[in-house]
Order: C-alpha cells, then structure tokens, then sequence
C-alpha cells in the first residue's frame, strides 16, 4: 500500500468525532495540530484543549484507531502543551456544528450571542459550569430553554 498523503491523513481525522460533543471532529476543535511523514512514521501533533482533559486518553486511541484502521502501521501521537489551545483554533465548520447541536460557540465579547435553539438575544447565565468544564449553563428567557455555552479560552 503506498503512503497516504498528509491531506488523506487529515480527511480521516476530520472523520474522528470529539467523544465530549461527537458532531464535531478533533479536526473541527483545533486539537490537531500537526500531521507529518518522517520516513514511514506518521507523526500527528495533538494540543488538547486544557491540561487535565479527561477526553485527553480517549481522544488519542480513536486518533490510533482510526489511522490502523486505514493502514497506518508506524504512528507516533504527540502531545504538544504550548502554544495551549485556544477556542481561536475552532474551524468555522465546528462553530455552526456546536449550534447546530444546541451548543453556543465561544464569543471573545463574552457569553454567547443569542440562544442556538430559539436565535433570542435574551439569555441568562445559570451556571459558570456547564456539562463539562469548558462550557457553561445559560438559558433563553424567550424559550426557557437551557443550553451550553462553548467558554473562551
């Protein structure tokens, strides 16, 4: 089998759902950082979104799976911590996906813009903490609906 090229190799990961929000890939959240050929080793570069992710562990044997899974046999999975990630890295594919889902995607002005169920303007936050520790619980005084807010990192 001929080595696949590095664009190959990212259309898999782009396939690799995120196992805390699976309608986006770890392609679509920025964590993917890097994806190199140095001989017959296939290096990919991965920044997870905060230091004690517990997705972190998760996140690589679906990376490794999935790379077997079409042939890669030499891989290395490299953790990079710095530059940290940031919600900056999120793929404008990713923001309209968390929407989509009923998930605000960050805001640099702070809190989300407008609820992802209803489109009001008219929010609350409930809680700093959200289903997991990147996110925060807001709820739309239109539609009483509650929903996750992606926070700015």
């Amino acid at each position: 089998m001929a080595q696949p090229s590095t664009d190959q190799v990212w259309d898999w990961l782009d396939a690799v759902p995120d196992p805390e929000i699976p309608v986006i890939s770890v392609v679509d959240l920025g964590i993917v950082r890097d994806v190199a050929w140095a001989g017959e080793t296939l290096t990919v570069t991965v920044t997870p979104t905060y230091s004690g992710c517990p997705a972190t562990s998760v996140i690589a044997m679906d990376i490794e799976t999935a790379l077997r899974d079409h042939g890669v046999r030499q891989l290395e999975l490299k953790t990079q911590i710095s530059p940290a990630w940031t919600t900056d890295w999120l793929s404008a594919k990713g923001r309209e996906k968390l929407e989509e889902y009923g998930i605000a995607p960050p805001n640099p002005a702070g809190g989300p813009k407008h609820c992802p169920r209803c489109g009001s303007a008219l929010l609350e936050k409930v809680s700093q903490f959200g289903s997991t520790p990147c996110k925060a619980h807001w709820r739309c005084t239109d539609c009483l609906e509650p929903f996750d807010y992606f926070k700015c990192i």
